[in-house]
């Protein structure tokens, strides 16, 4: 029986993967405190790890993490006692671009760290609010880049791993030129994958994978 009970995963800066397409990133964060005005944005793919640079970052400043919908002109004051991580950074430019404008203001006055994620870079956000607009121009930006073969192989690894599970290499070696390349498909078959193999009893071979792929096929061609 499936209790859908939430997994633990690991934010430790050694269980972050590493590779050419987020070390720069990474070293961005490495760099605080000198960030320009203690404030970095930070974009890239849904579950590229932007999540866990944000934890890597806030074990070292001590900052908490918000949501947009935390948001507010009213609740800008509080959220500036600390250095602070903004998820979903996109989203407060749109819903509340004046909340976001004087949350950046007071972190510099109050000299906090600042991290902004987003899927998306600053340019595309749509901000309507012109001295927001100036700001973001004005901030560093570190992106995370689509994932390689190579790094998403090692994200299935530790997708399973964390989950407990280990998978052959030969497994995801089946996988990868089958799925999207993209982190969002690596967390959705390793999750589909964990499940028919526990609903079924059974160990996560390729013969599984190669029946889900196929009936995932099946199930997007028209009249079927």
């Amino acid at each position: 029986m499936s209790l859908g009970l939430a997994l633990p995963v690991s934010w430790a800066r050694e269980d972050f993967l590493v590779a050419p397409g987020n070390e720069t990133a990474l070293a961005w964060i490495d760099r605080w405190p000198d960030w320009p005005n203690g404030i970095l944005v930070l974009h890239g793919p849904e579950g590229s790890g932007k999540s866990h640079l944000g934890h890597i970052w806030a074990a070292r400043s001590g900052a908490r993490f918000a949501a947009a919908a935390e948001l507010r002109v009213e609740s800008v004051d509080a959220l500036a006692e600390a250095p602070l991580v903004l998820e979903e950074a996109a989203a407060a430019a749109a819903a509340e671009p004046a909340a976001l404008f004087h949350l950046i203001n007071l972190m510099r006055e109050r000299d906090h760290g600042l991290l902004l994620l987003s899927e998306a870079p600053p340019a595309a956000w749509g901000v309507s609010l012109p001295d927001l607009a100036s700001r973001l121009k004005a901030m560093p930006v570190a992106a995370i880049a689509p994932p390689d073969d190579a790094l998403l192989g090692a994200v299935m690894v530790k997708l399973f791993a964390d989950r407990q599970l280990i998978v052959g290499q030969d497994v995801i070696a089946y996988l990868l030129p089958r799925i999207e390349r993209s982190f969002h498909a690596a967390r959705h078959w390793v999750a589909r994958l964990d499940a028919a193999a526990l609903a079924d009893q059974r160990a996560i071979t390729i013969a599984l994978a190669r029946k889900l792929l196929e009936a995932d096929s099946a199930a997007q061609l028209p009249g079927l």
